[in-house]
């Protein structure tokens, strides 16, 4: 009797997602490492003493050495970092020397203002590209389509602070709309949470909405020329239905690819953003940190950044299956 070739082969293709996500993890695992001890070896190579830049002007040559002793500073490089490594996996992140906070607890003292910023930066940019980018794509090179187009390459070729700037210029000191700077907290008062956060959520969502806009436009052109559309066509549907139902769904996947890379870059990428305005976020953290030599602050969030990269495209790679089915029976 002889056996169904199928059947022999179900376990392997079965094996196929989870050995694909183990080397998906692994490989993250090797990036985080890299990124650790790339990060520590350069934030020791900076020019200028730590000890000398916490004790200040009036340090002996007595307590430089105790404090160095105390923080380390006199051992070996790869002693060094192993020491640290070691405490990174304990979650101890190290101290800020000026305030004697814990990195860990200032990361997660300001990951709200950060997240609430990125949000509302990819909700604007979201909310202007994808009803842009499907009327373009239906109506190629149309009025629309046109000043979209015209639009896009405005935005994309104006800085982020620049755009912040006229943002500030119009809606505070010309209208009195909105506060060009500070924060209210959540909790405090919602109305004026979401007044602090409108002016700089809408500034870096304007810079994003040009690269979805036209990553969108492009997958859609090229969907609306496969079959399954012309076959919808033939069948009578509306127009609306085939761009939302049959059309968007499968022209997402570089758009969410998109997405997840810059929630991971804007993470601790947004500094001059938060400075601008005035935000306590992560971004205004590790640029207080550079400036105060916290190096501990500046290696716990440029860790923190990269597992929370890593993180969001191992989500990204998930949502690949529920987009396009096609990746998961073809393994």
């Amino acid at each position: 009797m002889n056996a169904n070739p199928r059947l022999l082969q179900a376990p392997a293709r079965a094996s196929r997602p989870l050995a694909r996500w183990l080397r998906t993890v692994l490989s993250s695992l090797a990036i985080l490492l890299a990124v650790s001890a790339i990060t520590f070896a350069l934030m020791q190579a900076t020019p200028g003493d730590t000890a000398s830049a916490i004790l200040g002007e009036a340090a002996t040559a007595q307590s430089l050495a105790q404090l160095r002793a105390q923080l380390g500073l006199d051992q070996p490089l790869p002693l060094r970092y192993l020491h640290w490594l070691g405490d990174v996996l304990r979650g101890d992140l190290g101290t800020l020397h000026r305030s004697g906070e814990p990195v860990a607890a200032a990361i997660a003292n300001r990951l709200p203002v950060t997240l609430q910023l990125l949000v509302g930066a990819q909700l604007f940019a979201l909310l202007l590209a994808v009803p842009a980018a499907i009327r373009g794509a239906y109506r190629e090179r149309g009025a629309f389509d046109r000043v979209a187009q015209t639009l896009a390459t405005g935005f994309v070729s104006t800085p982020s602070f620049l755009i912040g700037l006229l943002l500030v210029y119009v809606f505070s000191l010309q209208l009195g709309w909105l506060p060009a700077t500070g924060f209210v907290p959540l909790r405090e008062d919602a109305i004026a949470n979401l007044r602090t956060m409108l002016l700089p959520a809408l500034t870096l969502g304007l810079a994003e909405f040009p690269a979805y806009m036209r990553l969108l436009r492009s997958e859609m052109l090229q969907t609306l020329q496969q079959n399954f559309i012309l076959t919808a066509r033939a069948m009578g549907l509306r127009p609306w239905r085939i761009l939302l139902q049959h059309a968007l769904r499968p022209s997402s996947l570089s758009l969410v690819t998109a997405i997840g890379i810059n929630m991971g870059r804007l993470l601790g990428g947004a500094v001059i953003i938060e400075v601008l305005f005035g935000l306590p976020g992560i971004g205004s953290l590790l640029a207080e940190s550079i400036y105060q030599r916290e190096y501990a602050a500046v290696q716990g969030v440029v860790l923190f950044v990269a597992v929370a990269f890593v993180v969001i495209n191992l989500i990204v790679d998930a949502l690949y299956t529920w987009l396009d089915p096609r990746i998961r029976h073809h393994g």
